[in-house]
């Protein structure tokens, strides 16, 4: 069954040698080869200011390409995200993407008394590709989960049903072992899963 479903790719640098483009890529190809209707953006075709200057006393007007970010997450049926982990989480750029546009009335809802939300992007799944410069259950075991602020503090808290798959030795890994994570990332793709 076809599904809806939007890539985003995070890694800021445009060229075709980051493994998470590599990724991105090869699930695009495989999500349009099924039959599925694909939307894809990458952080560094957007044009937007990631900094939340005033916190969320004020409000900052979302640019155009924040409100396509938006507009394509609320088409979506199932959403793809691929990028790199560094220092323990996203890069700065994306980050400040899911600072700006990751809103009260898109995302979420606060429930009067504070003790909880609604999920407005609730019935859709997500997919997480990253890639790690160490073996990911390296990093994992000695800095932390670095996947859970995409997990469950955004997605999950939005509403995604949301699976996360780490690729570790991003940069030093054979090509043998690359062309298996494609062969990977293709099946997903194929599942919209």
């Amino acid at each position: 069954m076809s599904k809806r479903i939007f890539i985003l790719l995070g890694h800021p640098d445009s060229g075709p040698e980051p493994m998470s483009r590599q990724l991105a890529d090869t699930y695009e190809a495989a999500a349009r080869a099924a039959g599925h209707e694909v939307r894809r953006m990458n952080i560094f075709d957007l044009s937007f200011d990631p900094i939340l200057h005033k916190g969320y006393r004020a409000i900052q007007e979302l640019e155009p390409d924040l409100k396509l970010v938006q507009e394509n997450l609320s088409w979506c049926e199932h959403f793809v995200l691929a990028y790199p982990n560094w220092w323990g989480g996203m890069p700065g750029e994306l980050k400040g993407m899911w600072d700006r546009m990751f809103l009260p009335r898109f995302a979420f809802r606060m429930w009067k008394n504070r003790f909880g939300w609604d999920a407005l992007l609730k019935g859709r799944t997500a997919r997480v590709l990253i890639t790690c410069g160490n073996p990911a259950y390296l990093d994992h075991f000695a800095f932390g989960d670095f996947t859970a602020s995409i997990k469950r503090s955004l997605l999950q808290f939005a509403g995604f049903r949301t699976w996360v798959s780490a690729f570790g030795h991003a940069e030093l890994a054979k090509s043998s072992v690359k062309d298996s994570w494609k062969r990977k990332v293709a099946r997903l793709a194929k599942a919209a899963r």
